[in-house]
């Protein structure tokens, strides 16, 4: 376990030290106005990446939101509700099946089934239908992340002791009670570790978030905006950088994306231990 610790340990330092090394060159030609400036436009060397730093955040935390009540309804249903039988390996299986497509197949579904839909509630709003954007692409993860978190949620559910619940149900505890004065509880540390895995998937994902956010690198105003997020902005212009600036910054991007996500775990990590403390 130690090795694996250290090995872990001095992998993040290199990626962090090789990101950091690269990034260098924007570091010294943006400064600090690279977190603040709203404005990316390489044909000027200007970059700013308070755009897709909003943009990746809201999306990751709005698909969160939406995918939630999912997750924890699927965790209870497989782990309290049918364990066994019939019923349980259905979804089971389409869990596994969901968590097994490829990111491509979740944008294609999007593009067909979804932004059109989605423009037409704009339409009745009366925001511009574009179809694409922010809630396009928080609905698409919202849908992949589902199989991570309910996975580990129904996890935690099942390893509950049965001594536990006995003694709920045996002070008069209805199964609604039981599950939440006594499951929801107890498993809430498994829960918010479910939810850090989900988050983390949010973060980094790429192509079907690409394919349905818009593209667009403009500080988002609503959640039917078109945007970027980080990892889009560097699939798609990562090949059409030429000069040296413009590729730092993109590394740069990268980098800043890979300390969301580390500060994002250690703080996941501190209200796990303080709830496993209580």
């Amino acid at each position: 376990m130690k090795n694996s610790a250290a090995f872990n340990i001095l992998l993040m330092a290199g990626i962090f030290i090789t990101l950091l090394v690269a990034s260098l060159p924007a570091i010294r030609h943006s400064g600090f106005h690279f977190l603040i400036d709203k404005t990316w436009d390489p044909n000027n060397d200007q970059y700013g990446a308070l755009p897709f730093l909003l943009g990746t955040m809201i999306t990751a935390f709005l698909a969160l939101l939406i995918s939630f009540p999912f997750s924890i309804a699927l965790a209870l249903l497989l782990g309290e509700f049918y364990r066994k039988g019939l019923v349980a390996d259905i979804f089971k299986n389409i869990i596994e099946l969901m968590a097994g497509v490829p990111s491509v197949i979740y944008g294609f579904g999007a593009l067909y089934f979804l932004t059109p839909k989605i423009a037409e509630l704009e339409t009745s709003l009366g925001f511009p239908s574009f179809g694409v954007g922010i809630l396009s692409a928080s609905i698409v993860l919202a849908i992949m992340v589902v199989p991570y978190w309910t996975s580990v949620a129904r996890e935690v559910i099942t390893l509950t002791p049965n001594d536990i619940r006995e003694a709920a149900y045996s002070l008069g505890a209805t199964r609604f009670e039981v599950i939440r004065y006594t499951v929801i509880p107890y498993t809430r540390t498994g829960i918010i570790a479910g939810m850090l895995l989900a988050l983390g998937r949010a973060l980094g994902e790429t192509m079907a978030v690409t394919m349905v956010i818009g593209n667009t690198n403009n500080l988002p105003k609503n959640i039917f905006s078109t945007s970027n997020t980080m990892a889009s902005l560097i699939a798609n212009e990562f090949t059409e950088a030429t000069s040296e600036t413009y590729l730092s910054s993109l590394v740069e991007v990268a980098l800043l994306l890979f300390l969301v996500s580390a500060a994002l775990n250690i703080l996941g990590k501190r209200i796990i231990t303080g709830l496993g403390k209580k």
